[in-house]
């Protein structure tokens, strides 16, 4: 039997499981995927996965990895807007950082390619020190609820180098687009464009998703994997799954095609939620080693302009931290193309 069908059978066998993998309890019209229950807790245990496995559901991983940690960047700005400048500028102020102050002022002179937003080799470096890899989210949305973000033509070359570099390109969904086929299939040629080869991977901006509608149109438009399904006001397993898979459609009572590869850290969220480094990492801990118990894989958010931000430092700190973990603890860290590429492969 293959693990799909394992996967399938198991959960229809006890209602709790199965309800909880289709979200049959959520909101059915929720968009913002903030979470709305009483008891954050429950939502810390991968409940779903755990069932699995104590099953039968057994997952492998290459070169004897024990699970997975799916790195990921959302890029939501290449420049930094007026408030990041100010912030940082009055950070380097109080710490007395004078070349770092004179760098988040005058850093246009030199060219808007001198950015300290345009950092993805900074990025891959800094995972590369591990032996990992990740997945870079674009936007080309031409509306955003807050400013218009950028224009990805500025960046074909930083897009190729990514990829040239064995890393990954996804499409960032703009604000509007979770619910409009229409608009997803022209941000998808846009980027591609920039590119120069197909994009498979999607995200949202806001992570705001209808389910299971947005599914549908992404499969539409040719996307093989969605990576947004996950919370924007806390960190948790949002189904209970701390693995990939195919999404449940209650409206034609099959599974789709599409790849889910759940979403269960944000930076931001992780961080508006304890306000602590240290509570933020015994967080993190607990669910890294909650997934490596049922050989699962955690799926982490950090943004771009997280790793060239003074006020945010705390946050940079935590990602290099997961990576160290993750490399003591065994964990297969790469992008969420190679994820899916392995999970399609051997039939999960």
């Amino acid at each position: 039997m293959k693990g799909n069908e394992i996967f399938l059978e198991a959960l229809r066998k006890d209602t709790e499981m199965w309800d909880a993998f289709t979200g049959k309890n959520e909101n059915p019209n929720l968009v913002s995927s903030k979470y709305e229950g009483n008891d954050r807790q429950k939502i810390m245990v991968p409940a779903v996965s755990e069932y699995l496995t104590h099953h039968g559901y057994q997952v492998s991983y290459p070169d004897g990895k024990r699970f997975a940690i799916c790195l990921t960047h959302d890029v939501d700005d290449i420049y930094p807007p007026l408030s990041h400048k100010a912030l940082s500028c009055l950070y380097s102020l109080i710490s007395l950082d004078i070349p770092r102050l004179k760098q988040d002022l005058f850093w246009e002179r030199k060219g808007r390619k001198s950015s300290p937003y345009l950092n993805f080799r900074e990025i891959m470096d800094l995972e590369r020190k591990y032996g990992a890899k990740s997945t870079f989210y674009f936007m080309t949305a031409l509306r955003d609820p807050v400013r218009f973000r950028y224009n990805i033509g500025e960046i074909k070359d930083e897009l190729r180098e990514i990829v040239k570099s064995g890393w990954d390109v996804g499409l960032h969904g703009g604000y509007y687009s979770y619910d409009d086929p229409q608009a997803i299939q022209a941000e998808k040629d846009r980027l591609e464009k920039a590119l120069g080869k197909e994009v498979i991977g999607y995200r949202n901006h806001y992570l705001r998703f209808k389910v299971p509608d947005t599914w549908a149109h992404l499969e539409k438009c040719g996307f093989l994997f969605d990576t947004t399904y996950g919370y924007t006001n806390t960190v948790g397993f949002r189904n209970g799954l701390c693995h990939p898979f195919r999404p449940f459609n209650p409206k034609t009572g099959n599974q789709m095609k599409i790849f889910e590869i759940p979403l269960h850290i944000m930076d931001g969220a992780l961080f508006d939620l304890t306000g602590n480094y240290q509570q933020a990492w015994q967080i993190t801990e607990n669910m890294i080693d909650r997934a490596a118990n049922c050989s699962g894989i955690l799926t982490v958010l950090w943004h771009n302009s997280v790793f060239n931000c003074p006020f945010r430092a705390k946050w940079k700190k935590i990602y290099e931290k997961i990576l160290e973990y993750g490399q003591k603890k065994n964990a297969w860290m790469t992008s969420s193309t190679e994820i899916w590429g392995w999970w399609k492969e051997h039939g999960y």
